[in-house]
């Protein structure tokens, strides 16, 4: 099977080395998870396949923002464990099923896709997750190639940021401030437009940023 290509995740990489924004990653392991096998109760999406087919780990900007995806080698696999753990803890507070798969250094900043709006390739949309005391989830990509790609977009706005230097990755909070951004993508937009997201846009100031995005993308 011909590897599937993730021309976000390789413009992701690249903005972080022209950047100077330390990137980790680790190898695959010997058996990386098969596109469609069963990972934490749900079909692995293949997008997520793919990028283990390539890394056993990454983060990104580690110093800066420490965006990364969870371990999955031979030894671990942290897709499994922490998808056990959030059906036992914070699944209950969304009205779609969450797959997370990573998330953010120290902070209880979750990515996740969403298995119940797959595509007729199996790819699903993706959410940021806070599951701080105000649990909510945002759509912030139509895939995760696209998320990843939106993300280099959002790491080189952050850099140019006239506060950034000070103020490090909270001169401009994803995805609350950069709705502009998400609207590239368009089938993110119909998905919204069609209202697929509303059971997890639970209160006003959800449904208002989703607007913006909706806006931005007509």
């Amino acid at each position: 099977m011909t590897e599937l290509a993730l021309p976000g995740l390789d413009r992701l990489l690249s903005v972080c080395r022209q950047l100077e924004l330390e990137v980790l990653t680790e190898p695959p392991g010997h058996t990386p998870p098969a596109v469609g096998s069963r990972v934490g109760g749900y079909p692995l999406d293949p997008m997520l396949a793919a990028f283990y087919s390539r890394f056993g780990r990454a983060m990104f900007a580690r110093k800066s923002v420490g965006m990364g995806l969870f371990r999955v080698d031979d030894g671990v696999n942290e897709l499994e464990d922490d998808n056990q753990q959030w059906r036992e803890t914070w699944q209950q507070y969304f009205a779609l099923p969450l797959f997370v798969f990573g998330g953010y250094s120290g902070l209880a900043w979750y990515l996740a896709t969403v298995p119940g709006l797959a595509d007729a390739k199996g790819s699903q949309p993706v959410v940021f997750v806070d599951a701080y005391d105000d649990t909510y989830a945002l759509p912030v990509a139509s895939n995760v190639d696209r998320f990843f790609d939106v993300f280099s977009h959002y790491l080189e706005a952050l850099v140019s940021h006239p506060d950034y230097e000070a103020d490090g990755s909270s001169a401009l909070s994803f995805p609350w401030r950069v709705p502009e951004l998400l609207a590239r993508d368009a089938p993110l937009v119909e998905l919204l437009r069609a209202g697929r997201f509303d059971p997890l846009l639970k209160d006003d100031e959800l449904r208002a940023w989703a607007a913006k995005v909706v806006h931005f993308g007509t």
